[in-house]
């Protein structure tokens, strides 16, 4: 026995902007010749951009101005005698339409985009036919419409193609679907044949969050109940046309909208099988006033507290059929918009950032639990959603694409090796090492695409050229490289130097009082009778000190933080171009530890005699880093380094008019003086604290 099957029709509609001219009548006749595999193809199309509004406006100049665009797309697409015998069709259609009576006039550019595709698809070797939806689609008449669409498709043509918007009359005239109609058109012929597939190609990565040409942050929905369309396209959502919805949902055909120029983008499947979901329109009304739908929400409060945040009163706000009626002043359209959008669409994670970290120190434990108890606010806030996938540790290191969950045992290997070979573009290295040489795979890094947020300052204290290198392979790469906490842990210090140096402004001077050891140390002598000695030991049994406390005597942090403060001023600085002078003989640095604090407790004296000095003159000793613009190059007592700048490190007298003369504990300030800014700018606040700098860390991650 034979047994008929049933034929697969696949319509696809084609808007202005997609047949607007030859090359993109060519990229719709690659979406075509793709699905031929799949079925027969009703191809409907729009007039190109622009036709109808020039057919409805009647002016003869802009009429010939529109016929030279068709015969325009003749020439690119055709050749030899097809390219003649198709201009001469366009030729005799003008005049048609010319002879036509006024109010058909408009019904013409479907006629002529559809009569060069279909010519086209001939001439390409595809079994095509012609169908004129004047005869076909009778408005008013589902019956009639449905017999003969079903006739028409007798021959076995691989593409029919049919022009939108046109439709035919009960006696015999000719009318249109109204404006947007084309999408209706295709409903109509989808509904007829039980079509497999209707497909809207148009502008946009189909049906978004709201109108992405006012919200710039719309994004695709991709799956959408013929409700939500429906809702949406009534209230001005102009992607679909809105009577397109009821014969494709009565006929269970789902509806796909696609962009003719990403054909393997972003789409919306319109079906019944997809939930009712949320999006934005807007459309004015005939008082001039504008009403913003808030499709499938009911949550007037929420509404009107992100109006009230963007400072936006509307008139009203009602609740009707399951969604918001926002009614404002048309100025005030877009800042709605966008304000609704951010409350409604923006609030969940839309980019995910993965995390390599290395160091499991006192920063990066603090990291890690920061990161783990504030990871819903900075969703919440920012739309990033922070996922460790990688933590290295002295002992070995661990990686789970998937996200480190446990303490499990560490891998031996090369960490960054393995971060290199499965990191995903864009994802971040966390240097919270104290290391001295980790700063030699930063570029191995950077160059993979991957950014990097460090804290540690020995990896930006190096050599000029190796600091020059680095940000260099940055830039190339188009990675960022961020060191914030590098220098005043949480302090905005670097950014804040950085962003005048890169607009033009010279810096004049920095006073860096940045030691947090020495801060503490100097500015507890004296108060308690302990000798300058026993306060270093403290510093050091407190973990505040380097392992050797003799580094930051010698001014060792203090000099890697002034290299960098230099380096973001604009200012090429070396170690050799600042002139340090220890708070300790430098033949001190290599004795055994005991004795050198023997040796401390020997100066006890001359502590003793630079503090009463300094108390004398109502000052106090502080441990100063320091950077100026040389005013007179010539003084042999001074080192003049890159670009005629002086620097120098060394405990300064601080009178009590002095920015810094109150600070306590470990607080650091930094004053800078520029040629936008002679008066300082004083930036103040902790200097010290695990918790500190990894919030410093995280801001630079996030930003």
């Amino acid at each position: 026995m034979h047994v008929k099957t049933k034929q697969m029709y696949r319509v696809l509609k084609f808007g202005g902007s997609s047949v607007a001219d030859a090359t993109h009548i060519s990229q719709v006749l690659d979406i075509v010749e793709a699905e031929l595999p799949k079925g027969q193809v009703v191809l409907v199309a729009s007039a190109i951009s622009g036709a109808t509004d020039t057919l409805l406006g009647g002016d003869e100049a802009a009429m010939e101005a529109l016929e030279k665009r068709h015969l325009k797309i003749v020439q690119r697409l055709f050749t030899g005698s097809e390219r003649e015998q198709a201009a001469d069709e366009i030729r005799n259609l003008f005049a048609q339409m010319r002879q036509a009576p006024e109010e058909e006039r408009v019904t013409f550019g479907e006629i002529f985009s559809t009569r060069i595709i279909e010519r086209k698809l001939r001439v390409d070797g595809i079994r095509s036919q012609w169908l004129d939806s004047r005869r076909l689609i009778i408005k008013g008449d589902r019956e009639a419409t449905r017999g003969s669409i079903q006739r028409a498709f007798a021959d076995a043509a691989e593409v029919y193609v049919a022009p939108g918007f046109i439709c035919g009359t009960k006696d015999g005239g000719v009318s249109t679907l109204g404006r947007g109609g084309s999408d209706y058109s295709a409903a109509i012929y989808a509904a007829a044949l039980k079509a497999d597939s209707l497909q809207i190609w148009t502008d946009v990565p189909g049906i978004m969050t709201a109108n992405p040409r006012q919200v710039p942050a719309a994004r695709t929905i991709p799956e959408m109940s013929y409700k939500t369309a429906l809702e949406m396209a009534s209230n001005g959502a102009k992607v679909l046309y809105a009577p397109t919805v009821a014969p494709a949902m009565e006929a269970g055909i789902a509806i796909e909208v696609r962009n003719t120029f990403a054909p393997n983008g972003g789409k919306t499947v319109i079906s019944d099988k997809a939930p009712d979901t949320l999006g934005l329109a807007s459309a004015k009304t005939d008082d001039g006033m504008v009403v913003i739908t808030l499709v499938g929400s009911t949550d007037k409060a929420e509404a009107s507290k992100a109006l009230k945040s963007a400072g936006i009163a509307p008139r009203s706000i009602e609740t009707k059929d399951g969604s918001l009626r926002i009614t404002l002043k048309p100025e005030v359209e877009n800042p709605a918009l966008n304000a609704l959008h951010r409350t409604f669409f923006e609030t969940l994670p839309q980019k995910e950032i993965c995390l390599f970290i290395a160091g499991a120190g006192a920063v990066g434990k603090a990291l890690l639990e920061l990161i783990g108890r504030s990871q819903e606010t900075v969703a919440e806030r920012t739309g990033k959603c922070l996922k460790v996938i990688g933590l290295g540790r002295s002992n070995g290191y661990n990686i789970d694409l998937k996200g480190i969950t446990s303490a499990e045992t560490p891998l031996e290997g090369d960490y960054i090796d393995e971060i290199c070979s499965v990191a995903p573009r864009g994802s971040v290295f966390v240097d919270c090492t104290g290391s001295e040489t980790i700063h030699l795979r930063y570029e191995q890094l950077l160059r993979r695409g991957i950014n990097i947020v460090s804290s540690n300052r020995r990896s930006f204290a190096i050599p000029y050229v190796e600091y020059a290198s680095m940000h260099a392979a940055a830039r190339e790469s188009g990675a960022f490289l961020r060191y914030e906490t590098t220098v005043g842990s949480a302090l905005p210090v670097l950014d804040s130097i950085a962003r005048g140096t890169n607009s033009c402004e010279e810096v004049l001077s920095l006073e860096a009082v940045v030691s947090c050891t020495l801060n503490q140390i100097l500015g507890t002598y004296g108060s308690d009778g302990r000798s300058f000695a026993s306060l270093v030991r403290a510093a050091q049994d407190e973990g505040l000190t380097e392992a050797d406390p003799r580094a930051d005597l010698i001014g060792r942090d203090a000099l890697r933080k002034l290299l960098i403060l230099g380096r973001e001023a604009g200012v090429q600085l070396e170690e050799a171009d600042v002139r340090v002078e220890p708070i300790i003989p430098l033949s001190m640095v290599d004795m055994p530890l005991e004795e050198f604090y023997k040796e401390l407790e020997a100066m006890e004296p001359s502590f003793r005699e630079a503090y009463l000095g300094a108390a004398r003159e109502g000052c106090r000793l502080l441990f100063v880093a320091s950077l100026e613009k040389a005013d007179d190059p010539g003084n042999a007592d001074s080192v003049i380094g890159p670009a005629g700048y002086r620097s120098c490190i060394c405990v300064k007298r601080i009178p009590e008019n002095h920015p810094a003369y109150h600070l306590k504990g470990t607080e650091n300030a930094i004053m800078i003086r520029s040629s936008f800014h002679p008066l300082p700018i004083v930036i103040e606040g902790p200097g010290e604290g695990a918790l500190q700098a990894a919030s410093s860390i995280l801001n630079d991650i996030l930003r």
